[in-house]
């Protein structure tokens, strides 16, 4: 209830990409529902999730040079004014979401310049006077687990009428003209819509051109209507993949009309990237194509129905590999059309937010 909450005004960090952003969307709304304001600061990578967060009032931009595979150089004129406009602010408490392996001691350097009283981060490095609250990541836990057990140690907890999944504000807006035939409109969504999205931004973690242009086909053979996504500079990959087979998206869709598009569709087809994530926001099942460059248990799309697919045994496990070191991309070189065929089959007739419990949810198909 909002006249029982505490008058704070809270500054929440994550200078990642769009899908690390939504990842933290659960943890936000936890701080939200126990302060009185929330303020998002995000980098570039990560603006048109933030816009989408249910429970920010207010979004900041700065591009760290210590966090992306293309950081920015160091610019005095920069942090300056952002360490001046967390001043204007007043922030009384500053929560640093980082991912495992990424400190958060610089932005708690720049929160305590700008005279944050109370500073929260995880943090495995010696933070001296940076952090009040220097806490240890516990094992095991999904990237959205670790983002809600940090707000906890802020003093924050999700309402009881909070499921706790990722999701996003809305409404949200038309898909494009491009894909109605697939979707429906006027709200007649027909659900005969299976979207491919084969880029990633890291990429180790998509699939070869020449494979996700394979499983489009197949996907088209089966009966879908197949849709395949991608950015504006995923044009011509996306236009490839799709070939006379499939609808392509590619550059015609921003992020809330990408959200419209996968909500519509009975499955999306996706990389570890984010939107495996916001399809995970929208409800939709996820054939996830998961390359092991990073732990599986931490980035699944959370809380709805998935399959993972490809060898989470491979070679690079764990390396965090932006490029595939092996020849043939084996990890997910291995899938075939015909697994994702299957896996798309099976995830098609389950319900929306299917197997999602109050812990992370087990995703059939997966190894216990």
């Amino acid at each position: 209830m909002t006249d029982l909450k505490r008058p704070v005004r809270v500054l929440a960090v994550r200078l990642d990409s769009d899908g690390d952003v939504l990842l933290t969307g659960p943890a936000v709304r936890a701080l939200a529902a126990t302060y009185d304001q929330v303020d998002l600061l995000v980098s570039a990578s990560g603006l048109q999730a933030a816009d989408l967060l249910p429970g920010v009032t207010e979004v900041l931009r700065f591009d760290a040079p210590w966090s992306g595979s293309r950081p920015p150089r160091v610019s005095a004129e920069a942090v300056l004014d952002l360490v001046a406009g967390l001043v204007a602010r007043r922030y009384q408490l500053a929560v640093i979401f980082t991912s495992f392996h990424q400190s958060p001691l610089p932005m708690a350097l720049l929160a305590r310049l700008a005279g944050v009283r109370h500073i929260v981060a995880a943090s495995e490095d010696y933070p001296g006077s940076l952090l009040d609250v220097r806490h240890s990541r516990p094992p095991g836990l999904h990237e959205v687990e670790a983002g809600l057990d940090l707000a906890e140690q802020a003093g924050a907890r999700l309402p009881l009428d909070d499921d706790g999944l990722l999701s996003v504000r809305r409404p949200l807006p038309a898909v494009p003209p491009r894909a109605e035939h697939a979707v429906g409109v006027g709200g007649a969504w027909r659900q005969r819509s299976v979207v491919v999205h084969p880029g990633a931004s890291v990429p180790a973690r998509a699939p070869l051109p020449e494979d996700a242009r394979a499983i489009a086909a197949r996907l088209a053979r089966d009966g879908w209507d197949v849709l395949v996504t991608g950015s504006v500079a995923e044009r011509e990959l996306t236009a490839y993949v799709a070939g006379g087979h499939a609808t392509d998206l590619g550059g015609l869709t921003d992020m809330a009309q990408l959200a419209a598009v996968l909500e519509a569709a009975a499955c999306v087809v996706v990389g570890n990237t984010g939107p495996a994530h916001l399809a995970a926001a929208v409800g939709t099942p996820v054939a996830s194509l998961f390359a092991p460059v990073v732990p599986a248990e931490r980035w699944v799309p959370y809380g709805v129905p998935r399959l993972v697919l490809g060898d989470q045994g491979a070679a690079c496990r764990g390396t965090r590999a932006r490029t595939c070191p092996l020849p043939g991309h084996p990890c997910l070189g291995s899938v075939t059309p015909d697994q994702v065929s299957e896996a798309v089959a099976r995830l098609a007739h389950l319900p929306p937010r299917a197997m999602a419990g109050a812990g992370w949810p087990r995703a059939e198909g997966w190894p216990s």
